[in-house]
């Protein structure tokens, strides 16, 4: 688990530049199962590249990563990243979307944009969301690497779409593992090389928004009762804060075949009441046994 110090220092790289950079954080031999596992899975299903410019027509993505592959597991509960995600957002946050980044030879560049620029809140705002981009393989100018603009999550705009803007290139090794708000202007860059670049995207957001991908639905509960029980609470089998997400007053992750997580606020405010009035009446009891 990441030390506090090392936290902090991302989180104050987030809070000045809007994006920081874990570095050797996957081993290589995890990095060459995963690659291994997304041809499989592009091989297996026939999947193709995506179907819009902005998506990228000579890049592969596959959504729904939870669903193909155990393998895909260890990528949302990598315990770095989700020691800085929770210190940016909290304990209880949600998994909001995870989807391959495969970007083939020849593929351009993809417009500037932020990931939560639909939304309507005035900017800047408080992080929302904060996006894991794992590097599979070496992000370079040459194949791809995701163009960013430093501290435009502090700008009070998101970037008008099509217009070129000054950028620089998130260059890393494979193995590195990019964290940005989403709020921070960013899109991958062309692939100018006769490789193809590996990645993923895991984005990750607050307890109480609307996630991205719908995993409750997306996800069938014969798979999603196989995973452990933290992906089960990022997916959304969870309640927020004790109130947000309920079911008939349970915890959804009761469906999986677990124990609830923790008790609805009204409960716990019952049983903060009753605890207060026991302590009030042991202080009655004493202060009349103090008199007799």
């Amino acid at each position: 688990m990441m030390k506090k110090d090392a936290v902090d220092g991302h989180l104050a790289r987030l809070r000045e530049d809007g994006f920081t950079v874990l570095r050797d954080a996957v081993a290589p031999d995890a990095v060459a199962a995963l690659i291994d596992a997304l041809d499989r899975i592009q091989r297996d299903h026939g999947l193709g590249p995506a179907r819009t410019g902005f998506e990228g027509r000579n890049t592969v993505r596959i959504n729904n990563l939870l669903t193909y592959d155990p393998a895909f597991w260890q990528v949302p509960l990598h315990a770095d990243v989700l020691a800085v995600a929770e210190a940016v957002l909290d304990p209880e946050l949600l998994l909001s979307s995870y989807c391959s980044l495969v970007v083939g030879p020849g593929q351009a560049a993809q417009p500037l944009h932020a990931d939560t620029q639909l939304l309507p809140l005035p900017r800047p705002h408080m992080p929302i969301t904060l996006n894991a981009i794992w590097a599979l393989s070496d992000f370079t100018e040459e194949t791809g690497a995701t163009r960013i603009v430093p501290g435009s999550h502090r700008l009070d705009r998101a970037p008008d779409y099509g217009r070129d803007y000054d950028t620089v290139a998130a260059t890393m090794p494979a193995g590195s593992i990019m964290l940005f708000d989403s709020a921070l202007w960013h899109g991958a860059g062309s692939n100018n090389s006769d490789r193809r670049r590996y990645a993923f995207s895991c984005a990750y957001c607050w307890g109480w928004m609307r996630q991205q991908e719908n995993l409750q639905l997306g996800i069938p509960r014969e798979v999603a009762v196989t995973f452990p029980r933290r992906l089960q609470e990022l997916c959304g089998y969870s309640v927020y804060k004790g109130q947000f997400g309920h079911i008939d007053n349970h915890d959804p992750i009761e469906l999986l075949g677990r124990e609830r997580g923790k008790r609805m606020v009204w409960e716990a405010s019952d049983a903060k009441a009753a605890h207060a009035a026991s302590a009030a009446a042991g202080d009655e009891a004493g202060n009349t046994a103090l008199h007799n």
